[in-house]
């Protein structure tokens, strides 16, 4: 798996991820819960995009928790 890319839009009231190269973005859907999800040309899943995202006042940060799993 590539690098993860996290990107809050303060402006724009926006959490974007990227789980690859958002490059290879082709299709972009919009869900009924506010959720754009991005595709490339394989129909994968690549991104997500968070509409109407407003942290905490008291968060001064994004926490992150990562969990990785090896094929067995």
């Amino acid at each position: 798996m590539e690098k993860i890319k996290v990107i809050h839009d303060a402006v724009g009231h926006t959490l974007t991820v990227w789980l690859s190269d958002p490059n290879q973005e082709f299709i972009c859907e919009e869900t009924t819960d506010e959720l754009v999800i991005m595709k490339d040309k394989q129909g994968r899943v690549i991104g997500f995009e968070l509409l109407h995202y407003h942290p905490k006042e008291t968060e001064k940060t994004l926490t992150v928790e990562t969990i990785l799993k090896t094929g067995t």
